[in-house]
């Protein structure tokens, strides 16, 4: 009978460290702690967004642009397809991203924008970009997490949510 009642201790407080470990990691995203630090360099340089995250964390359609790089497969995702004036696709995209939940423009200029996603639970923060690729006709995609080695697919599925909601 003892050692049945020293297990039963021993589960329950291995439960009650889990369920504390848990509370700790929701509060601490709940509190910012989880949103990572804004990339330093960000935007278009000599017509490419930045480059693919080494670790498999990030998705972008000019992947390709970077032969070699360890994380292409992963990495690749097609461009997002308009028809008619790039401008007016580039303004349905702003109003789309405005109806996303979690996602904030940080930057919007002509032909390019910059906004935050922001899970709702631990608050993880990425940073996703789009860029009017005139000569091309379509309008070009980067989605990177801050924090982690792997994103668990979370940036490409979020690029085809968008792609979906999108597209006419």
């Amino acid at each position: 009978m003892g050692k049945g009642v020293t297990h039963m201790k021993v589960l329950s407080m291995f439960g009650l460290a889990v369920v504390a470990l848990a509370t700790a990691v929701v509060g601490a995203g709940q509190l910012g702690f989880l949103a990572g630090t804004p990339p330093a360099q960000l935007g278009v340089t000599d017509g490419r967004l930045q480059r693919p995250s080494l670790s498999p964390n990030s998705v972008s359609s000019q992947a390709a642009l970077y032969a070699g790089h360890p994380q292409l497969a992963y990495a690749n995702i097609e461009p997002l397809s308009f028809t008619g004036d790039g401008d007016a696709a580039m303004t349905r995209l702003v109003a789309l991203l405005e109806r996303t939940s979690g996602t904030l423009i940080v930057k919007r200029q002509p032909g390019y924008i910059y906004a935050q996603c922001t899970t709702p639970l631990l608050r993880f923060t990425d940073d996703v970009e789009f860029w009017l690729d005139r000569s091309a006709g379509q309008i070009q995609v980067r989605s990177a997490s801050r924090l982690g080695r792997k994103d668990f697919g979370a940036n490409r599925a979020r690029i085809e949510a968008i792609r979906a909601r999108f597209q006419p």
